[in-house]
């Protein structure tokens, strides 16, 4: 990925981030550390990788997503509307009792949510299963899932990994969104799933490691992604819960936390910075 690309991902990344602080703090709920982990990723798939269409969300030849971790909703909000699926002004009635953003993903209100999700665990099944539908229709569409690291403590998330394998869905690609934390602590300490690489390739998948900041890292993992046959394959990428925030980086306590008017002001100030920078 050449420099230029890299600085025009990492500026809708940060757009994207501030979206999701003004999600959060106008619902006054909603969890921000997470959707701020994955942004780059997000970034990735919908600005430089997967096939979509905003005219018509329910493309059959589409690439699909899946937001395992749907309680990281406002990730997959704002970068939807910031992709053109539906105003970026609607962000701010996230969780209103009369907005269709609800506080998890509902495919049948929002314009280019492919599965509701919530429960976690569920996700990454749902996704096992387009794959293989995918696989039985002789479609070339690929299939993309985000999961958090405290979800692999959910025994169906390897169930499906079983069955990914099982049906060798190399039109899968999940990433692993390893930030260390989950609402009640270190992962290592509330439940350890360690070590993740070791135990994904017991069970039959690829499994590539990268930096999940980093937009050429996380490029390269979805091209190598697509050259592996016969078995699906899984992105652990280590990032930082709440980045581009100072407060929240690494900060278990803003797993599902909605920051105060000062709070909200800094944040968007910080992210502001290094928007300017970038446009320097």
């Amino acid at each position: 990925m050449d420099k230029q690309k890299a600085l025009e991902l990492k500026k809708t990344a940060y757009k994207i981030r501030k979206h999701i602080i003004d999600e959060v703090f106008s619902a006054n709920s909603g969890h921000p550390g997470g959707s701020l982990s994955c942004a780059d990723i997000f970034t990735v798939l919908y600005f430089d990788e997967m096939k979509v269409d905003v005219k018509n969300p329910k493309w059959a030849d589409r690439d699909r997503f899946v937001l395992s971790k749907g309680h990281c909703a406002p990730a997959l909000y704002a970068t939807l509307a910031v992709k053109g699926f539906f105003p970026e002004s609607d962000l701010n009635s996230f969780r209103n009792i009369n907005s269709y953003l609800e506080g998890h993903p509902n495919m049948t209100y929002v314009p280019g949510v492919d599965m509701s999700t919530g429960s976690l665990g569920q996700g990454i099944s749902n996704a096992v299963g387009m794959a293989l539908a995918g696989k039985i229709d002789k479609k070339d569409y690929r299939v993309y899932s985000i999961m958090g690291d405290g979800e692999q403590e959910e025994g169906q998330v390897w169930e499906a990994a079983m069955a990914a394998a099982h049906y060798k869905l190399d039109n899968l690609t999940a990433f692993l969104d390893f930030n260390g934390l989950q609402i009640d602590g270190n992962i290592t300490e509330v439940m350890n799933p360690n070590p993740l690489p070791e135990k994904y390739i017991a069970f039959g998948w690829n499994v590539i490691e990268i930096d999940g900041h980093d937009y050429a890292q996380i490029k390269d993992a979805i091209e190598t992604a697509k050259t592996v046959k016969g078995k699906p394959t899984i992105v652990i990428c280590k990032d930082h819960k709440g980045k581009g925030v100072s407060f929240m980086e690494d900060n278990y306590g803003w797993h599902g936390k909605a920051p105060s008017k000062e709070q909200r002001d800094q944040a968007i100030a910080e992210l502001d910075a290094v928007l300017a920078g970038l446009e320097a």
